[in-house]
């Protein structure tokens, strides 16, 4: 994964250039229970804050996924506010590209964003409203973007829609503004969506380090920093799989060099930020982010050593996707944990290779099967935990397994080296909890009835 140069200059980026393994595999029939396209479009670009984003569908739609994740704002909330065009029966007979007309209308003249995000669903796609058609003839009308996001859920899985979602960025907003000043530091964050605050400690450390983010793709986002994203130095993608096409295209484009890394567990925030600094071409910044990481490395190993002391020789699975599948091992063998399954539905062969370099055969691959294979795994390979997304979470406290969730929907930062930190805390909590010494003991009538017995 080392960059090639050649005479001080990079030649290519330090991830491939193409995805080895298609990045986005054909769903089969129930694929979307785990998040359909129009959700994987939405996560991707309502972090956007400043900008309105308009659900053309029934409600449900919208109501399904408001308000659940963990994207964090520093200012504007509009996109926190639920826009829908709320189709009923007689819009699907008879048509609702007029109602959409007047939503767009509506939305500019009463908040006047710099853009609105205008969203197909499943029915809107199937009964073939002209979405593209009215969103191009508002724009002209009332002078701002209206952007249209075609990832009606039946098309794919959730990763699908965040790939679509970066189509979205690349044709219509990168490239359409420009920056009132740049500087030989700049780098574009990709696919880190701010969750509970995570990027804020990132930025914190990138200043420590003489580097700044020139556009938040799209974690704490604004719609004109986005426009002028290309002018960095470098790209991060920090989500490998879906978000990689953008970078792909940006560097096509623009000769913007990327590559592929992760906030989660010091080593990978060391990594990543030498790698920043590697791609700035400046040795200034080169050393000045050696001392930041040597560092904050002892600064945490200090703090860590409580908490590895209880959770040495702990054993875990892990059920997530893409870069979490293999960086958060990482972050957990740091802390003395040891993952013995870890599922790899959503992992690229990429994902799964570093999977491999992590952790062997040593542990369970779980590439399908859902909770199901999950509790099969706890119990097979006597894990103590499940580290999850929330979807998993009823399962787990079900079945009295300690249960940390590290998905979307989360409100608590786990990246950089405080986020392993409070990793580590949130690990402890979770398996020092009296929750679980009440829970397996008998209830009284059982008691009773041994007692009688």
């Amino acid at each position: 994964m080392e960059p090639a140069v050649s005479n001080g200059r990079l030649e290519v980026s330090c991830g491939n250039k193409i995805p080895k393994s298609t990045p986005c595999p054909r769903p089969v029939p129930g694929e979307a229970s785990g998040g359909c396209s129009f959700d994987g479009a939405q996560i991707t670009l309502i972090p956007i804050a400043d900008a309105a984003h308009l659900v053309h569908g029934p409600i449900a739609c919208l109501g399904n996924s408001w308000e659940s994740r963990g994207s964090l704002s520093s200012g504007p909330e509009l996109s926190a506010y639920g826009f829908t065009t709320d189709l009923g029966e007689q819009d699907i007979i008879f048509g609702s590209e007029q109602k959409l007309h007047e939503s767009i209308r509506y939305i500019v003249s009463r908040f006047a964003p710099p853009a609105v995000f205008v969203y197909t669903t499943c029915v809107t796609a199937l009964t073939g409203e002209d979405i593209e058609g009215v969103c191009k003839a508002e724009s002209e009308r009332l002078g701002t973007p209206i952007i249209p996001v075609n990832s009606p859920g039946f098309v794919g899985s959730k990763n699908l829609g965040t790939r679509l979602a970066g189509d979205v960025l690349f044709q219509h907003i990168i490239g359409s503004t420009e920056p009132e000043q740049t500087t030989s530091h700049d780098i574009n964050l990709i696919g880190e969506y701010n969750i509970a605050g995570e990027m804020w400690h990132i930025e914190r450390l990138m200043q420590q380090a003489g580097m700044s983010i020139l556009s938040r793709i799209t974690g704490d986002g604004r719609f004109r920093e986005v426009g002028w994203a290309h002018r960095a130095k470098a790209n991060m993608v920090v989500c490998s799989r879906a978000l990689l096409g953008l970078a792909v295209q940006m560097e096509r484009k623009y000769g913007i060099p990327y590559f592929e890394g992760s906030f989660y567990g010091a080593k990978e925030t060391s990594y990543s930020l030498r790698q920043m600094a590697y791609l700035t071409g400046d040795r200034d910044v080169e050393r000045r982010v050696d001392k930041l990481a040597a560092r904050e490395e002892m600064r945490l190993s200090l703090e860590l050593e409580p908490y590895r002391k209880q959770l040495k020789g702990k054993r875990a699975v892990l059920y997530t996707g893409g870069v979490k599948s293999w960086s958060v091992i990482t972050a957990l063998q740091e802390l003395g944990i040891k993952v013995v399954g870890v599922g790899t539905n959503k992992s690229t062969a990429e994902d799964v290779s570093r999977i491999a370099d992590r952790i062997g055969d040593d542990a369970e691959y779980i590439p399908e099967g859902g909770a199901r294979q999950i509790l099969k795994t706890v119990r097979s390979r006597k894990a103590d935990m499940v580290i999850a997304g929330g979807r998993n979470m009823y399962m787990a406290l079900k079945e009295q397994i300690p249960f940390v969730d590290i998905n979307q929907e989360r409100h608590k930062a786990y990246a950089g080296y405080d986020g392993l930190l409070s990793l580590a805390k949130q690990l402890v909590h979770t398996l020092q909890h009296p929750v679980w010494e009440l829970t397996a003991k008998l209830a009284p009538w059982e008691e009773e009835t041994e007692f009688a017995d």
